[in-house]
């Protein structure tokens, strides 16, 4: 099995750290700038996407079923389900399930490619769908807010939010924390990789970048923690019972969706990339919309910043369950992506 490298390995001790330094900071009455989460949130952006190879995007078109199955995982199953999760086990808790919609809606485009990696799955699939869902949010988050955030929780039931959610807000952050980037790393692939070379860019310069995804992060939990930790030494329970909907959503996304690939006839390549895409969550995109949206101490915010915490550990440990799974998988080979 391919190893994380030593920084992607221990994350989620990195991240426990980080959500410890930031209650220490916050018992001591310290905090960091503000201005330091905005700038955190579009620096760990900006690697994945100068990664990301977007020559890669017509091949998801060359297995049309297979695309329609991404595109239905990702935009129709996976925020219904997490919608579902988040009113059945928040619905006294409107903030919370805000943030947790919030964090269904955003669509895996930077860890995905490592758990895909480690799990051997089909890179250039998986990098074609990437790009797709980059794409696809940029253009669609802020609508696919707005009516999961607005007009559907009256429907289950849920109370009117205290802070209204219009399209054009979204729309803003979106631009700022997904655009932004994204225009950054297109740009900096478009002109830095015909000068150095593909393998110089690929195998240098990308890996070189990188560490600032996760650096950025833990920078931006520091001080998202420093002003929320200490809500999580009053309420220990109020993490868990954000947790515990996470936990489900990761694990039956992943199985929902590696069977719904095996009966189309994906191979384990192909079908890993499908159900990890659609099992892991763009949690930098939720927790800058939150706090855009609703501010940097908000319950949105908290349930989003959980997010990673919960994602790591639960998506490593579906990694190995593929890897299990590889050895007697006897599904047909489709039409091979490239």
């Amino acid at each position: 099995m391919r190893r994380l490298a030593f920084l992607d390995r221990y994350l989620t001790l990195w991240i426990l750290a980080a959500m410890a330094l930031g209650v220490a900071l916050g018992a001591l009455g310290l905090h960091l700038p503000e201005i330091v989460v905005p700038i955190g949130l579009i620096v760990m952006m900006y690697p994945p996407f100068a990664r990301v190879r977007y020559e890669a995007l017509p091949a998801v078109f060359k297995n049309m079923r297979l695309f329609g199955l991404s595109l239905v995982q990702n935009w129709a199953i996976a925020p219904i389900f997490m919608f579902a999760l988040a009113a059945l086990f928040l619905h006294n808790k409107p903030a919370f399930f805000a943030g947790l919609v919030m964090v269904g809606l955003a669509r895996c485009i930077a860890m995905v490619i490592v758990w895909n990696d480690l799990a051997n799955g089909d890179r250039e699939f998986a990098a074609a769908l990437v790009a797709f869902n980059s794409l696809f949010q940029i253009f669609g988050y802020a609508a696919y807010a707005w009516l999961f955030i607005t007009v559907l929780p009256p429907l289950v039931g849920m109370p009117s939010l205290a802070v209204h959610l219009s399209i054009i807000d979204v729309a803003k952050s979106v631009a700022l924390y997904l655009a932004l980037p994204f225009a950054a790393g297109a740009i900096t692939r478009y002109l830095l990789r015909p000068r150095m070379g593909a393998r110089r860019y690929d195998e240098g310069f990308v890996p070189r970048i990188a560490p600032l995804t996760l650096l950025a992060l833990l920078v931006t939990i520091v001080a998202m923690f420093a002003l929320q930790g200490q809500r999580i030494i009053e309420r220990p329970l109020d993490v868990l019972q954000i947790a515990v909907p996470l936990v489900l959503y990761f694990v039956a996304m992943f199985f929902i969706s590696f069977a719904m690939g095996k009966r189309m006839g994906a191979s384990y390549g192909t079908g890993t990339a499908l159900s990890l895409t659609a099992a892991s969550n763009n949690f930098e995109l939720a927790i800058a919309v939150c706090i855009a949206i609703f501010g940097i101490t908000s319950g949105e915010a908290f349930a989003a910043v959980i997010g990673p915490l919960v994602e790591v550990p639960v998506m490593l440990a579906l990694v190995v369950v593929a890897r299990r799974m590889e050895a007697g998988y006897s599904a047909p080979m489709e039409a091979p992506v490239s």
